[in-house]
């Protein structure tokens, strides 16, 4: 897979794994868990696609064919970090929310 390819899954599985982390908080908050789990479970399907890509990169350093890390890289790099934060701190939203409800 060349650079700009790897760039843009990783752009795209990071927006879209957050997106889908925000509307499961969403639907938490409507009281709706069991469509707010499976969005939770979308969003670490389409992390887990991102991690796969980022292992066939550090496989192919380990193997000595070193990507270029421009800009593009770390900007990618950054949508996936700043998704994986997002869906951290939905699923304990999330979990707050299901307490709350369960308790009242």
């Amino acid at each position: 897979m060349d650079i700009e390819m790897i760039v843009m899954k990783l752009v795209v599985c990071g927006g879209n794994a957050r997106s889908s982390a925000i509307e499961a908080l969403r639907s938490a908050k409507n009281g709706d868990f069991k469509h707010a789990d499976q969005l939770m479970e979308d969003a670490e399907k389409t992390i887990q696609e991102a991690h796969e890509v980022q292992t066939e990169m550090i496989q192919n350093e380990l193997n000595g064919q070193k990507a270029e890390v421009g800009l593009l890289m770390v900007h990618a790099q950054d949508h996936l970090m700043n998704a994986m934060t997002v869906m951290d701190l939905c699923k304990e939203m999330i979990d707050i929310l299901r307490t709350k409800i369960n308790h009242s």
